[in-house]
């Protein structure tokens, strides 16, 4: 590697960082999930589906922010051998499975709102795939890493839906192309010796040991050629899979844990005007070269869904200024005003956790979110909404309809737009406030 001197070392860490965080966050949960059988999130690796059907309760402590509007459908394909075909059935309901490059990107969506409802069969193809696409093949999707992910989504309409959900699950299947047109298989690729994740390693040199292993699978793309050239010249990360930060001189080491520190305190500064999801998710080309905006949405919500599929907010304070707002000291209310609701073509729910572990808070009526979907919600005289987050079930019976138990301490509500209207991504319709109920 020729010299660089400790400036540059540093830059190039801080950018490196910054572009590659998606990369490593994405691995810390492909590793568990696909690659380590010993782990209970193991899904059986490459190439199987594996499928959340039970609502979630306080209970499942194994992801923070559950979601119980669209129980999950985790995979991860190996595309270096030759593409994998996803199936999918007739669905009668909002659903959607989206497939993510290795640096979370989204490479394209099946579901209710591009393919439509009906059946399905669609080829994910790798990096410079040239083969015939076969006869029926309802759609392509063409990944620009060898290593791609599906965290599919789809609507549960509460606890006695559960059984029909399964079954549109299980109609969902992965298979290698050579076995959707029953053609001899090709010649299987060698496995790679998979570093173990190590939570540390993000905030250390070894970050970049990891990222240099996982651009074995992610071929130097023409918009990201100049920052990939300037990771090979300043730092050695080439994609080989063998950089050593141990032959790094004692001050480029340095300089690369300064250019981490400088790149996470970026990545918090950010995260501080982040108030909803309209830029964090996307395709490759929806985001560009904004590799910051992307780690934002990577930290506050990995693998979420594009805003022209569903919009994320929230409220992380009330209108007295308390951040996070506590439900030991306030109870609160949210109004929604006549024709203010969410405008949503599919539904919309508004779900609270507790904090600091953003997990859903158990309560006597067993009611963990709420939405247009939720039986019972009593309007106002004059057609607007009112929620009342508490946490106890006030005595007014109209009040404890829209009852939103809260936990006995500091809490977070997140609010999910399934199928935004144009009003909620351009901005002319905006959240009300969570008030302090006076």
């Amino acid at each position: 590697m020729p010299e660089v001197s400790a400036d540059e070392a540093r830059k190039a860490a801080a950018e490196g960082w910054t572009w590659g965080f998606a990369l490593l966050e994405n691995y810390r949960t492909m590793y568990p999930q696909a690659i380590d059988p010993e782990d209970p999130r193991y899904v059986g690796g490459f190439g199987r589906f594996r499928h959340y059907s039970e609502p979630f309760t306080p209970a499942n402590t194994d992801v923070v922010t559950p979601n119980n509007d669209t129980p999950y459908s985790w995979a991860w394909l190996d595309l270096r051998a030759e593409p994998w075909v996803v199936s999918v059935p007739a669905v009668d309901r909002y659903y959607v499975l989206p497939v993510h490059d290795l640096d979370t990107s989204y490479v394209g969506y099946i579901g209710a709102r591009t393919t439509g409802p009906e059946a399905g069969d669609h080829l994910i193809a790798g990096p410079g795939w040239d083969g015939e696409v076969p006869q029926g093949i309802a759609g392509v999707l063409r990944a620009d890493t060898f290593l791609v992910g599906i965290l599919g989504r789809t609507y549960l309409a509460g606890p006695d839906d559960v059984a029909a959900l399964r079954e549109i699950q299980a109609g969902y299947r992965l298979r290698p192309l050579s076995e959707f047109t029953g053609s001899a298989a090709p010649h299987p690729v060698d496995e790679p010796v998979w570093p173990v994740w190590r939570e540390e390693d993000l905030g250390t040199v070894e970050f970049f040991t990891l990222l240099d292993f996982l651009l074995q699978f992610f071929p130097v793309l023409d918009t990201e050629r100049s920052l990939r050239d300037r990771l090979a010249a300043s730092l050695g990360v080439t994609g080989s899979g063998e950089f050593e930060p141990a032959g790094l001189a004692p001050e480029i080491r340095s300089a690369v844990e300064q250019g981490i520190a400088d790149a996470r305190a970026r990545l918090d500064e950010a995260k501080k005007d982040a108030v909803d999801s309209t830029h964090w998710f996307g395709t490759r080309a929806e985001h560009g070269t904004d590799y910051l905006t992307r780690a934002v949405g990577v930290d506050k919500g990995l693998y979420g869904l594009p805003a022209a599929e569903a919009w994320y907010a929230g409220w992380v304070q009330d209108d007295l200024g308390n951040r996070p707002p506590n439900a030991a000291t306030h109870d609160h209310v949210i109004h929604f005003a006549h024709g203010a609701l969410p405008p949503a073509r599919y539904f919309w729910s508004a779900t609270i956790y507790r904090l600091p572990e953003r997990l859903l808070v158990d309560n006597p009526i067993g009611r963990y979110s709420i939405g247009d979907r939720t039986p019972g919600l009593v309007h106002d005289d004059d057609g607007g909404l009112t929620l009342y987050i508490a946490k106890d079930r006030p005595k007014d019976p109209k009040r404890a309809a829209n009852w939103l138990p809260a936990p006995n301490g500091p809490f977070t509500i997140a609010i999910r737009v399934y199928g935004p209207e144009a009003s909620v991504l351009d901005g002319s319709w905006t959240l009300p406030a969570l008030s302090a109920d006076r």
